[in-house]
């Protein structure tokens, strides 16, 4: 049983700030960031995203710099994306597979110089093909699951190598994550994470970042028939029940503020680390409405990061990673 008012009055433990703090049931650290970086070729490059005002792509060299940041503002996690010249890319993404390839120097170049943070992969061909699709495509334009996977692999083994502690198959294709777990067992790399993305929409809000990995422009059609429809959810616990079943540490819903009922269903369904990736155009809207006047950037990043912690998540793959790190440490 429970008093009414006026016994209870609930504004009793909002009245003062050290008392909201008390009762607070969230917390935000930057221990709940990951931080996304997109490596481009040559060196002492800094290369500002049009659509992404505040991001830029960073030479090999230069994401060092960025890692020994995030290592000081507390951020535990880099997730990295390569933005393959053009010259590189091919039908079959075989760039993926070079170990020399944007993505593997990043990783052994921070790995050398900044060893304590994690350093997390994309494993998808998106960013390595020339039309733009996260896999090999037939003459019919579909996606090939099953020829896709076996890159997959290839691709996910060549990261491991260069040192990726955590693997994300970002490609939607059926039964990766098993045969990527079993490549990795048995190649030694028994504590390399695999963080799936295991509900991963066919979103309107992916356009900046296709800007950042220069592959807009390349896509041809669309990639409805391997990311999950918006208006489906219960799919998406199918979806995560299968790749856990397969050997996935965690899981990912992409994208984020849209797709929180998702996050909370996962959690509560399956009790796991759950991860959010608050998408490239999640992050410029707030950048959007911050240049018309009509919002403030500090509260805006902080309340929505809350909100993921809110609905269930471990921790969040944010471009506001070190705006939102500094501002909790002041």
């Amino acid at each position: 049983m429970h008093a009414a008012f006026p016994a209870l009055r609930l504004r009793r433990t909002r009245a003062a700030a050290w008392s909201r703090r008390l009762h607070a049931e969230n917390v935000l650290t930057p221990a709940d960031l990951i931080w996304p970086l997109f490596v481009t070729d040559g060196a002492g490059v800094e290369e500002p995203i049009a659509t992404l005002p505040g991001v830029s792509r960073w030479s090999v060299d230069m994401i060092v710099h960025r890692a020994k940041e995030a290592r000081d503002l507390g951020i535990p996690c880099l997730a990295l994306f390569p933005n393959t010249p053009r010259d590189r890319r091919s039908d079959d993404g075989a760039e993926a597979l070079n170990p020399d390839n944007l993505m593997c120097r990043a990783l052994r170049a921070i790995r050398e110089a900044v060893p304590e943070i994690g350093l997390l992969t994309d494993v998808a061909l998106d960013p390595y093909t020339a039309h733009g699709h996260d896999g090999l495509v037939d003459d019919r334009g579909y996606v090939r699951n099953d020829a896709t996977v076996e890159l997959l692999v290839e691709q996910s083994l060549n990261q491991a190598r260069a040192g990726a502690d955590v693997i994300a198959p970002s490609d939607m294709m059926d039964g990766r994550v098993g045969l990527i777990r079993a490549a990795l067992e048995r190649e030694g790399f028994v504590n390399t994470q695999i963080m799936a993305y295991a509900a991963k929409y066919a979103s309107a809000f992916y356009g900046p970042f296709r800007d950042a990995v220069g592959s807009r422009g390349l896509l041809k059609g669309d990639k409805t028939t391997y990311q999950m429809d918006p208006s489906n959810a219960e799919e998406a616990l199918r979806e995560v029940a299968l790749d856990l079943a397969e050997g996935a540490d965690s899981v990912m819903v992409k994208p984020g503020l849209p797709y929180l009922d998702i996050v909370a269903k996962v959690k509560q369904a399956f009790a796991v680390p759950v991860f959010a990736y608050q998408v490239s155009g999640e992050y410029a809207m707030i950048e959007a409405a911050v240049a018309a006047g009509a919002a403030d950037r500090d509260a805006m990043v902080l309340e929505t990061l809350l909100a993921f912690k809110r609905a269930g998540c471990s921790g969040v793959l944010t471009y506001h990673a070190a705006h939102a790190a500094r501002l909790l440490a002041a």
